[in-house]
């Protein structure tokens, strides 16, 4: 099996863009509202959210870790800013608690994936109930805060329009992107990340501080988080509690796995995100239109899951040594 999947001329990242071009086709003949400039542009800025959260996964998975806190982080650092803001705190300093916030969460993750050595799903999972249960306690109170008030320039990051006609939010995930997908290529820090990703061990020997180095990737994670929770507000002028217990967390996995980055770590690149998004959105905007039920929706995402999931333990397998040799 693994040889087939691996034998083809086309890698993970090429087949996605492939099934994107032909769901593309495919919804552009059989729904009529499709292709509608208007569905188009909500479609790119809807999944720009899940595009922007995705790019923190990736640099955690690419470090073979990931995060379950980022949905809890950023519906409750921002939403902490914001109910402090409507308190009568002015917003920069209201920010900058928040976003302090969610920096000390992703350093508690990483402290406790790198030196307590707790395995990294457990870990974040747990915290993501604790944030979840803390923050409803001690941060905000209601499960919808109203942003009833004119936020000038800050407005514009979620709300505001490029020339008139392209989200905000589109352009700031592209920029994002290329930020990411600069320091992972060209810098040492990204460097670092591939090599803990791709052995641990290898990496510590040859001088790598692979504990601060992880707790690194968490705290970007952690930001990136607070940055896609920005936006998010600034878009729909509301912050939701519910969705730090709703399904978005392992959207942004979906996206990330879907696109071609490997959870055994050390592989992909900010282009799988791309492609992952790309998809994604086309089959959530699809549904959408096809009016099929939230539950219906959930259980199609799990089994395209599941399927990448399969797909990539077969393509990255953990033990290199089963890889080459096979199993009983």
């Amino acid at each position: 099996m693994q040889q087939v999947l691996k034998g083809g001329s086309l890698n993970q990242e090429q087949m996605v863009l492939i099934i994107s071009a032909i769901l593309f086709i495919l919804f552009s003949i059989t729904l009529d509202s499709f292709l509608q400039i208007s569905n188009l542009l909500s479609l790119l800025q809807n999944v720009s959210i899940l595009g922007i959260l995705a790019i923190g996964m990736s640099v955690v998975i690419i470090g073979r870790g990931i995060d379950l806190t980022m949905v809890a982080v950023m519906v409750y650092s921002v939403g902490w800013s914001f109910s402090m803001y409507l308190d009568g705190m002015s917003i920069l300093p209201a920010l900058a608690l928040g976003l302090l916030l969610a920096l000390a969460i992703g350093a508690f993750n990483g402290f406790l994936v790198s030196y307590v050595e707790i395995p990294a799903i457990f870990a974040t999972l747990a915290m993501a109930i604790v944030i979840a249960g803390l923050g409803r306690f001690a941060l905000v109170e209601s499960d919808t805060l109203f942003i009833t008030v004119d936020l000038g320039f800050l407005g514009t990051l979620g709300a505001g329009r490029l020339a008139g006609v392209v989200p905000m939010p589109v352009i700031l995930f592209l920029v994002l992107a290329c930020i990411a997908y600069v320091a992972l290529r060209f810098t040492r820090y990204g460097a670092f990340v591939y090599a803990i990703g791709d052995n641990y061990t290898a990496a510590r020997n040859n001088g790598i501080a692979n504990r601060p180095m992880t707790l690194l990737m968490y705290t970007i994670s952690a930001a990136v988080a607070f940055f896609a929770g920005l936006i998010m507000t600034t878009t729909v002028s509301t912050v939701n509690t519910k969705l730090a217990n709703s399904t978005m967390i392992y959207d942004i996995i979906l996206v990330v796995v879907i696109g071609g980055i490997g959870l055994s770590g050390g592989k992909g690149s900010i282009r799988n995100v791309l492609s992952g998004t790309i998809l994604i959105g086309l089959l959530l905007n699809g549904m959408t239109i096809m009016n099929i039920s939230y539950s219906v929706q959930s259980i199609l995402k799990a089994v395209i899951l599941l399927a990448a999931i399969i797909v990539d333990s077969i393509l990255n397998p953990r033990d290199e040594q089963t890889s080459q040799q096979g199993d009983i």
